[in-house]
């Protein structure tokens, strides 16, 4: 696929075209003068003319067949403005789905004549490499590109929404099913939600978007994930503003699905003040989320649902507390479901599922009843999430078993035991001057079963106080001497470097679009970061196994020693884990074991005195020249004594801290069930 304009593609785009590691294109270009000359960017990151680096590569022998995809995205990449490329996209994905009529044949004609050509070309790659894996590789590229402007549902997280939503319909006890359902989403991005419904057998999607582009793309990927049966409805997606101008508003569907725009302040509050929607009262212009809570309603037809996900402060904000009575005191909300943190963004708090009802035509008015809450948040920590993002299959059953907990309220056979950390609760209860719907202040006091887990927590208490006596009777034993500082001579890990004892990585920040919250359905390498570091220490994100090879990634193996090179979070650890890649400011040090020990080295470096020492000055944002880090000359077998005390030491400070963190855990459920009235009268 060549192209005769200049196409700009940098070393990372090199590597993926050639099927090789970044270093040996960097390679290439160093010893042979025939590899194009730069065209754009900097030293650090060059770019290169795609024409003339697909000659380069055919002339050296080194040209990767089967990467026809790679070569066809920097081509899109280049046509200039978001707008344009993910225009040209879509068109490509509707000619790809078949639907070469409408929509579909009129937007190559839309598009400038660069466009049309690669919407040509990208027919023919669909022929033989497949119409949706064509399609889907370049909307993630574009999407990797364009990530902080564009908000998207994790896929795993839009199953659980569709499963969710249409579980709880059935479980409602909805009766109106002809075959078909109709499943809208009325602020459907790129169509995340409405391909996860579509799986679904007899679901027909529906989409709006404000954004043209958006709701392009999510028309062609619609077409291509949800072939028509015959005689049945063609999915459709719609651009418009909802809120203001709802191309559906004539529509009325079985089930809603939304992800609606967090925190946006021009949301129509002025023109839309007499707006017939508001059926639980005006929304004040400070919570637009709750404007989309009752357009959603507005949408359903009798005993449909809606499933929103939704930022914790909705549950709790005063502005909204009118609003959230209304739904509550005529049975509109169901449920409010608590995700851990990481689910999606913003990936640091705990969102929210809010689970929406209508009632079925000719029922009886329902008064307050009782409302579900499940605390995914409490029931799966972040702490236990971080090495590779949420338990997707564990948080979906959680949401399942709540589900099921709803049914059985709802068909008053309420004997049916609930999981932990879910509860229902009086809506009674609940209508107080806050009207707090956030899961975790009411679930904590009303879950069945939370003396097993104290009962555990106690158990583990009790085995950390033991080994926390054993460590530190050991460590108390050692005898430390009073020889005087500095009497020992000492050496530097750049020293160190230059005589072989060990070798010294710095860990770089991948190409923009390479890095993923969640690890790779084929697997992949966490990538640790200092934020992760002042975090929680746990690895944030991950890259793929080929863009890990590709990127020419910093990895750590067992054994390894890990320096973070900045002065607020510095440290420094033998690596214990699975491989990891290292960002910014973090380094990797290999010993040679018949030279220098693994754990006395780490132990030497992670001295605060010797971060002092190596710091460029003295602010906590500074950072530390690990190069000048310090250690003893000593022998090897003196350094194995030492390493054994400094086992020691982490081992104490692992103890010390799960220990406080389990011991602020007791304290609170302590304190949660003695409020209770659960205290045993018995002798």
């Amino acid at each position: 696929m060549t192209s005769s304009r200049a196409v700009p593609v940098t070393l990372a785009e090199i590597a993926r075209l050639a099927g090789v590691g970044r270093a040996a294109v960097s390679n290439w270009r160093r010893r042979h003068e025939s590899f194009p000359t730069r065209i754009g960017g900097t030293d650090g990151s060059p770019q290169f003319s795609l024409t003339e680096i697909e000659a380069w590569l055919r002339d050296n022998n080194k040209l990767r067949k089967s990467a026809g995809r790679d070569w066809l995205w920097p081509q899109f990449e280049a046509l200039g403005n978001r707008d344009e490329t993910g225009l040209a996209i879509a068109a490509a994905g509707w000619l790809l789905s078949g639907r070469g009529t409408g929509k579909g044949a009129e937007y190559p004609s839309e598009l400038p004549a660069a466009a049309r050509k690669l919407v040509a070309e990208t027919l023919e790659l669909g022929r033989s490499e497949g119409p949706s894996e064509t399609f889907e590789f370049l909307l993630r590229r574009w999407l990797d590109v364009h990530v902080r402007q564009i908000s998207t549902t994790p896929e795993p997280l839009a199953a659980i929404m569709a499963d969710l939503a249409l579980r709880f319909r059935v479980r409602q006890g909805d009766g109106t099913d002809n075959g078909l359902v109709t499943v809208l989403d009325p602020a459907c991005g790129t169509g995340h939600l409405l391909v996860a419904a579509a799986g679904h057998p007899g679901v027909v999607p529906l989409g709006c978007d404000k954004d043209p582009v958006l709701a392009a793309l999510a028309d062609a990927r619609l077409a291509l994930a949800s072939p028509s049966a015959q005689g049945a409805p063609n999915p459709e997606v719609r651009s418009g503003d909802s809120l203001r101008a709802d191309p559906f508003a004539g529509t009325r569907a079985d089930v809603v699905l939304c992800n609606p725009p967090f925190n946006e302040r021009d949301w129509g509050y002025e023109e839309l003040a007499t707006d017939a929607r508001w059926a639980h009262g005006m929304p004040p212009r400070t919570e637009p989320e709750l404007a989309w809570v009752q357009h959603c309603l507005s949408q359903l037809r009798p005993g449909g649902v809606a499933v929103l996900l939704l930022p914790p402060a909705v549950a709790n904000r005063r502005a909204g507390r009118r609003i959230r009575g209304s739904l509550l005191r005529t049975g509109a909300l169901r449920a409010v479901v608590a995700l851990p943190p990481g689910c999606a963004a913003p990936h640091s708090v705990s969102l929210q599922l809010w689970v929406l009802r209508l009632p079925t035509a000719g029922a009886e008015p329902q008064g307050p009843g009782e409302l579900l809450l499940a605390d995914g948040a409490a029931r799966f920590p972040r702490a236990s999430a971080r090495d590779s993002g949420p338990d997707w299959e564990a948080l979906g059953s959680f949401v399942r078993a709540a589900v099921d907990a709803a049914g059985s309220v709802a068909t008053d056979s309420g004997a049916a035991a609930r999981p932990e950390y879910v509860s229902s609760v009086p809506v009674i209860d609940l209508l107080d001057d806050e009207v707090d719907l956030t899961p975790g202040r009411h679930v904590a006091s009303g879950a069945l079963g939370s003396a097993p887990p104290l009962g555990e927590s106690w158990n583990e208490f009790s085995g950390l106080v033991s080994d926390l006596g054993v460590t530190g009777g050991r460590l108390a034993a050692l005898t430390l001497s009073d020889a005087e500082e500095g009497a020992q001579p000492t050496t530097t890990v750049g020293e160190l470097a230059r005589a072989g004892a060990l070798t010294l990585r710095a860990g770089q920040q991948p190409t923009s679009g390479t890095v993923i919250d969640s690890r790779p359905d084929e697997g992949g390498v966490a990538l640790l970061t200092i934020p992760d570091l002042l975090l929680d220490g746990e690895p944030g994100s991950w890259l793929s196994h080929s863009d890990a090879e590709v990127e020419g990634a910093v990895i750590v193996e067992r054994g390894d020693v890990v320096v973070a090179g900045v002065a607020r979070a510095f440290s420094a650890w033998v690596h214990q884990g699975d491989a990891m890649a290292l960002g910014p400011q973090l380094h990797a040090l290999r010993v040679h074991p018949e030279k220098l020990d693994a754990w006395f080295l780490a132990g030497s470096l992670r001295a605060p005195a010797n971060a002092r020492q190596a710091g460029t000055h003295a602010s906590s944002s500074s950072r530390v020249d690990v190069r000048r880090l310090q250690v003893r000359q000593v022998s090897l077998e003196e350094q194995q004594v030492y390493s054994e005390a400094f086992k020691q030491v982490v081992s104490f400070e692992r103890l010390v801290t799960r220990l406080s963190s389990l011991g602020v855990g007791l304290v609170r459920g302590l304190s949660d069930e003695l409020a209770a009235g659960r205290l045993s009268r018995k002798a």
